[in-house]
């Protein structure tokens, strides 16, 4: 089975094979529906989405800043998909940013706070669904850099948006979370508790990366920030922390000394992400050609990290499917969902609501030896989320679609009016009820590359985007070895 994902891989590192008319169809089929959740979700009057839509209809109060620059690249994505009409597309936006306008910010910083209203689009300074609970504003550094995406997406296809988009985009300043004696940015910003923000992301296969590319491509963070990060922790006993031993060497860039380990997974080379699923990897990617721009990092681990996914589900679990990424649960709530032996976090996420986890020890380290790999028949409860299946479009188009195929006609429920919903117990058959915004975001962002002509990416990933940032992560060498 090793050999063969091997293989599997290699064959993948070259161009995609090209969608039939059928297929093709089939993906607009898809595409329909989702764009229709959003239409569902998004309040008329503020233009903004909610962050959950349930099946029956009814809406959450709040929105977040990634919710909303989702809704304002699918509404682009739509268009180009002829979905909606450039009139439609012009109203709709225009409602958004005139919302955007209003919304509270903090000071002069052009940051938005993560939660608001979506219906009015006011700060929110308790949280809906529990307002008894503990609750403080904060500034989310990923969630304003996904609404930046956005915000940049419609400034570049939207001319008639393109001047009231771009100053909220230029007003955004991403320096305002770089914290120089770490050399990376915050989580999040407290701004009634600012000794409380925690620091900072630390890992590359982190989605919270468009963070460093906004930032270093538009001079606000430096260059070496993006070094900054790890690609794994370091592999002696302080490390050993992490979910096993990586393998690689210390290479500098910029003048940072950077550990490029990879993890050792199902006879291939990888670097991971702190979970292993697969938003932490490959969202990014929807609006930056990473593999055109970083060959020799991210252009070989983008199919590794399919292709450990596409292993996990068929050969490891046996699940019959796979696509393992943070969703709403099956019963309601927030899960991470991951491939356990493809992530750093040594409690997992693992890929099931039992829990199974994988242990390949630390070699040489104390109190870390390896343990057995479960047997298939543990991975009970395995919970598969659509939206990872087609942030694999890219790399494994047929595989993708044939995965996409089976849990549709293998679930009832999992997809209907609305495309998709967040997530099924494979095992039991159970589905969620609900829609989540990003997650339908991610899918059209998908969608609208594979049969647009990746319109998103030439929205964001401009000329003066790439002459900032391409020369920086195209330096650099992550340690995949020869699978």
């Amino acid at each position: 089975m090793k050999v063969a994902l091997v293989a599997v891989v290699s064959l993948l590192l070259v161009a995609p094979v090209a969608a039939s008319a059928s297929d093709d169809a089939e993906l607009h089929r898809y595409a329909e529906r989702t764009w229709a959740s959003f239409d569902a979700m998004t309040d008329p009057g503020s233009g903004l989405p909610a962050d959950v839509l349930e099946s029956d209809g009814t809406r959450s109060v709040q929105t977040s800043t990634t919710n909303i620059g989702a809704y304002m690249w699918s509404a682009v994505a739509a268009r180009r998909l002829g979905i909606i009409s450039r009139r439609e597309l012009v109203a709709r936006l225009t409602r958004t940013v005139t919302t955007l306008e209003q919304m509270e910010r903090y000071r002069d910083t052009g940051q938005f706070y993560n939660w608001y209203d979506h219906r009015t689009g006011a700060k929110l300074t308790s949280w809906p669904p529990h307002p008894e609970d503990e609750f403080h504003p904060i500034l989310s550094s990923v969630d304003n850099a996904w609404l930046a995406v956005g915000l940049k997406i419609v400034a570049g296809d939207v001319p008639e948006l393109a001047r009231r988009a771009g100053a909220l985009y230029r007003a955004m300043n991403f320096g305002f979370y770089y914290r120089p004696d770490e050399n990376r940015v915050l989580f999040h910003f407290r701004p009634d508790d600012p000794a409380a923000s925690p620091c900072c992301y630390d890992t590359v296969v982190s989605e919270s990366r468009i963070v460093d590319y906004i930032g270093i491509g538009r001079g606000q963070l430096p260059a070496k920030e993006y070094f900054g990060r790890w690609r794994t922790f370091p592999d002696t006993c302080e490390y050993s922390f992490q979910e096993t031993k990586p393998v690689g060497q210390w290479r500098r860039y910029l003048g940072v000394d950077v550990f490029e380990g990879a993890y050792r997974y199902a006879g291939i080379q990888l670097v991971p992400s702190w979970g292993g699923s697969m938003f932490e990897a490959l969202m990014p990617a929807l609006f930056v050609p990473e593999e055109r721009w970083a060959p020799d990092s991210w252009g070989g681990n983008h199919p590794r990290t399919v292709q450990a996914q596409i292993h996990h589900g068929l050969s490891e679990a046996r699940y019959g499917y796979w696509g393992f990424s943070p969703s709403n649960k099956p019963e309601g709530d927030y899960g991470a969902w991951g491939v356990d032996g493809a992530g750093m976090d040594p409690n997992g996420m693992p890929s099931n609501e039992d829990a199974t986890l994988v242990d390949h020890g630390f070699a040489g380290c104390p109190n870390r030896p390896a343990k057995p790999d479960p047997a298939p028949s543990a991975y009970a409860n395995g919970v598969v989320t659509p939206h990872a299946a087609f942030l694999a479009l890219r790399y494994a188009p047929n595989q993708a679609l044939a995965n996409l195929r089976r849990l549709a006609g293998s679930f009832p429920g999992l997809f209907g009016k609305w495309g998709f919903r967040d997530s099924v117990n494979v095992q039991t058959g159970r589905v969620s009820s609900a829609y989540l915004s990003l997650d339908q975001g991610m899918i059209m962002a998908a969608l609208g590359n594979a049969l647009g002509d990746d319109v998103l990416r030439h929205a964001f990933a401009d000329a003066s985007l790439e002459r900032a940032l391409r020369p920086v992560i195209g330096l650099e060498r992550f340690t995949l070895g020869g699978g």
